[in-house]
């Protein structure tokens, strides 16, 4: 039986409560005003932080709308999956076991940023940059997965699959955790 992931420790929850307290009061602000018409600094006064501090957890204000927490621990647990599953057995078991372990907090946060991405248009170009940062992680962790080697196009080929099923699962459908899944397990299915 694999270990449980350490406890975080104070200052990473500290972190963690600062970003969902910004992403809170930025939704809130959007919500009230308009996406366009809010500004970081309004969002940053609302969150009691500095701009500066905003950009050092955001950058834009476009990525305050993307829940990146969920995909580097996917990508983990998909590099970590047994090594008996196929490719999206592999990564079907990553995202249950990331989603499984979110509190009801992340829940919600993930499904007000995916509201919002999907209603706003200005930023709707951000999905099409993160789904594309998506085939590339996951095309690297799949390099570490396979014991023989594969060229590049190749684990773009297979990573893409898997976008493919992710954008067809959650499109207007914010945290599609059990439509995900199904998508994934007719997948394998069918590439076997």
């Amino acid at each position: 039986m694999p270990a449980a992931d350490p406890p975080l420790g104070r200052r990473e929850r500290k972190k963690m409560q600062t970003r969902y307290a910004i992403r809170r009061e930025a939704f809130r602000l959007f919500k009230q005003n308009g996406y366009a018409d809010t500004t970081i600094d309004q969002i940053a006064d609302a969150a009691e932080i500095s701009p500066r501090t905003f950009y050092r957890y955001f950058g834009v204000k476009e990525a305050v709308l993307l829940s990146d927490d969920h995909i580097s621990p996917i990508v983990a647990a998909f590099v970590a999956a047994p090594r008996e599953l196929t490719l999206v057995a592999a990564y079907r078991h990553a995202v249950a076991k990331v989603f499984g372990a979110l509190s009801q907090e992340q829940r919600d946060d993930a499904i007000a940023g995916q509201q919002m991405m999907y209603g706003i248009p200005e930023a709707r170009g951000l999905l099409y940059t993160e789904y594309v940062r998506l085939i590339g992680l996951i095309a690297q962790a799949i390099e570490a997965r396979l014991e023989e080697p594969t060229d590049e196009v190749e684990r773009r080929a297979l990573a893409g699959a898997i976008v493919g099923v992710l954008i067809a699962a959650s499109h207007n459908n914010p945290f599609p955790e059990d439509a995900l899944l199904q998508s994934l397990s007719i997948l394998d299915a069918r590439l076997r």
